[in-house]
């Protein structure tokens, strides 16, 4: 499959501020599969060691963390010798091993002529805490699920990506058939999500029994995570919120309620729950904000938060949609208050690199889904799952606040009315780059 990060990558070779890179993201989202293509395409030689399969290489670690006795130790393991022109040296699962983190710091002030990733599930959590982080000697990168520009390209859309969804806003506007052939990948897109063995099985087999059943796979191991990673009474918490957040998206109101985790919780009790979660990948936290000013995060309220699931298709599994609503008619994008809609908004605004998610809230109770903040402008932007043409939040907005454009996300095709400007959900990346 091919992912947009992967053009990231090449970028992180050839830079020249180039230090070893940590590749961070959700379990299953195709970190692995990723740094292995990246690898074998782009280097003459490709060393991969996965501290996850065998814990006990974390001991070529031990003792003075000089890189120049690292790669002896390595070329001991392996049985060859590892040159640093043309390699690319991979240490996977790392979060199994937070000693191989600390050495990246080494690796990037005596030895960085290495070319290392280091790749990890868990690192936000796992790290930190008993070995040093390096900071200010690693370059970051995430990934997230496949976004739906990726997906059409794994269902072997590539002319219609190019020639229509990477185009910039002038070229929105596409015949009405064209239009509905999107929107019904859409539809499919929303029950699969972006998991990229939920794609992969689905593109082999077209069999929606067995989509459904690795995305409870996935979630049960997110499960053993919690537990595995966690603590014991922060995994309970972990859980507990966890299992709450179908029911939080499902509400027509979807701010987070911790008093719908548990009758009696307060926000003292899961913050660092939520805060797991974040860190983790799982979840996108999106924050309240009642006065849009520049920088938006300045003026967040960071108490008042919605919380998304990093794949939408997984939180289809956890609310138990049936498949039948892929074939009626806009059934999907209205299930649930909209829910899968407004997480999809958020998946895709993540995956096209927008940082911090906020969304606007009045007294007179009048909300706007998105702010985005481009250079010194803010967007708002208002999601509708169905065909619904009410902007009456959007106009509350543009009444106090004069913005030069206010957009909606829907269901229906691009129109340009004066301020108003109708995007469809399909054409987010252009939103986010063009605009």
């Amino acid at each position: 499959m091919e992912r947009e990060a992967y053009k990231q990558l090449l970028n992180w070779k050839i830079s020249e501020n180039r230090k070893p890179l940590i590749l961070e993201g959700a379990r299953q989202v195709g970190k692995t599969y990723l740094v292995n293509m990246f690898g074998k395409q782009e280097y003459d030689k490709f060393i991969y060691l996965n501290f996850e399969q065998d814990p006990a290489m974390a001991s070529l670690f031990e003792g003075e963390l000089k890189p120049e006795k690292i790669i002896q130790n390595i070329n001991l393991y392996l049985g060859e010798k590892i040159e640093a022109e043309g390699t690319l040296i991979v240490f996977d699962e790392i979060q199994n091993a937070p000693i191989v983190l600390t050495s990246l710091k080494y690796f990037q002030e005596q030895a960085n002529e290495y070319h290392i990733i280091a790749a990890g599930s868990l690192l936000g959590v796992s790290v930190g805490i008993e070995n040093s982080f390096p900071v200010g000697k690693v370059n970051f990168m995430n990934l997230y699920p496949l976004s739906f520009i990726e997906y059409l390209r794994a269902m072997g859309e590539e002319f219609l990506v190019d020639t229509v969804l990477l185009q910039d806003t002038k070229e929105m506007g596409v015949s009405d058939l064209i239009h509905r052939k999107i929107m019904e990948y859409l539809k499919i897109y929303l029950f699969l999500g972006g998991m990229p063995e939920v794609v992969d099985s689905y593109i082999k087999n077209t069999d929606i029994a067995e989509v459904r059943t690795i995305q409870y796979e996935i979630l049960e191991a997110y499960k053993l995570d919690f537990a595995k990673y966690a603590g014991a009474k922060q995994a309970i918490k972990t859980t507990e919120v966890w299992r709450s957040l179908p029911q939080q998206l499902s509400k027509e109101n979807k701010k987070f309620k911790f008093s719908d985790v548990s009758k009696r919780a307060r926000a003292s009790t899961y913050e660092l729950t939520i805060d797991w979660l974040q860190k983790a990948g799982l979840v996108h936290l999106v924050s309240n904000i009642s006065t849009p000013k520049i920088p938006l995060s300045g003026y967040a309220d960071y108490l008042k938060f919605k919380l998304y699931l990093h794949d939408v298709g997984l939180l289809g599994a956890m609310l138990g949609i049936s498949s039948d609503l892929i074939v009626k008619p806009n059934k999907l994008y209205t299930e649930y208050n909209g829910a899968f809609i407004e997480n999809f908004v958020a998946q895709e605004l993540r995956a096209y690199g927008v940082k911090d998610l906020f969304y606007w809230t009045s007294k007179s109770d009048a909300e706007v889904d998105f702010l985005l903040q481009k250079s010194n402008r803010i967007l708002p932007v208002e999601v509708k799952s169905g065909l619904s043409r009410n902007i009456k939040s959007l106009r509350s907005y543009a009444d106090k606040y004069q913005p030069e454009k206010i957009f909606r996300l829907s269901p229906r095709n691009y129109k340009e009315d004066n301020d108003f400007i109708n995007i469809p959900l399909y054409h987010i990346y252009s939103l986010v780059n063009s605009i």
